[in-house]
């Protein structure tokens, strides 16, 4: 008996890493098994906030932003954006210190990305800022404003973190560094979720696949590169194949033992911090 199809609509970033972890998917080099993905790519902090309204079956998320939506979406094993001693960084035009970032104004790329909940962790207190679509922080911090708004500092995610000096821009800190240094855990930053209404039979299958194009992508390295170029923004092939290495490796396989941990602990510390209201635990399909 033939099985109607049925659809998935996925969102994901428009960068290299999710467009190599997807690129099974979207160009059909995997037999999906009577389902049809459709794709949706939108920035991350869009993400989350669309999947308040669970628009998506399959999408996305900032891990921060997983402890507001846990009730709707459960973590796919497969699919982690982990920063192992290196994550979202803090820029600025001239030198800055801890104490100084207190005091200004930074553009973030959202208030429920992981980046943020780390930013403030790492400053300990409240702080100005000032939320820019990701792919103008860079943009903004070195003009040093944003709708006649003063920036001083920007928090950098993405291919940024590769490519900030370009714009003249200092580093004050690698959050990821500080987190591996605080906790000796990597930086869990996105994951993929999927919606729990699907029922546990789908919920097995969708992870199942995700995890296929994410093999096949590895397997088929250059062709999968070749098609997470035309999402990179300024980065040469080499920059590209470094950005894609950093963020699809053995982690997007498999969280392990050791990254469920790393979930945990920073959902706890920021739930210790007052920066989440609750304390979620994680849970990981299957």
């Amino acid at each position: 008996m033939t099985r109607t199809t049925q659809r998935i609509r996925v969102g994901h970033s428009p960068d290299p890493d999710d467009a190599f972890m997807f690129y099974a998917l979207a160009r059909d080099k995997i037999d999906t098994d009577g389902y049809r993905f459709e794709h949706e790519l939108v920035d991350i902090e869009t993400l989350n906030r669309r999947a308040q309204r669970a628009e998506l079956e399959l999408t996305a998320l900032s891990l921060h932003a997983y402890a507001y939506l846990a009730d709707t979406y459960v973590l796919c094993t497969c699919g982690a954006s982990m920063g192992d001693n290196y994550g979202p960084i803090v820029v600025s035009r001239r030198a800055c210190d801890r104490d100084r970032l207190r005091q200004v104004t930074i553009a973030v790329p959202g208030t429920w990305t992981t980046a943020f909940l780390a930013l403030r962790l790492w400053l300990g207190a409240d702080f100005r800022y000032v939320v820019v679509p990701f792919d103008r922080i860079l943009e903004v911090t070195r003009t040093g404003h944003v709708d006649q708004q003063p920036v001083d500092a920007g928090l950098v995610i993405h291919e940024g973190q590769l490519t900030y000096r370009d714009d003249q821009l200092e580093q004050a800190v690698d959050l990821g560094q500080w987190w591996m240094r605080e906790t000796g855990l990597p930086l869990p930053l996105g994951a993929n979720a999927i919606r729990k209404d699907l029922g546990a039979a789908t919920i097995r299958d969708v992870n199942r696949l995700l995890l296929a194009s994410i093999r096949y992508g590895l397997a088929h390295r250059d062709d999968a590169l070749q098609y997470a170029l035309s999402f990179a923004r300024g980065l040469d092939r080499g920059q590209a194949d470094r950005f894609v290495g950093m963020y699809v490796n053995d982690w997007t396989l498999d969280f392990g033992e050791r990254g469920r941990r790393a979930v945990d602990v920073l959902l706890e510390r920021g739930y210790q911090a007052g920066v989440i209201p609750h304390r979620q635990i994680p849970e990981f399909a299957g």
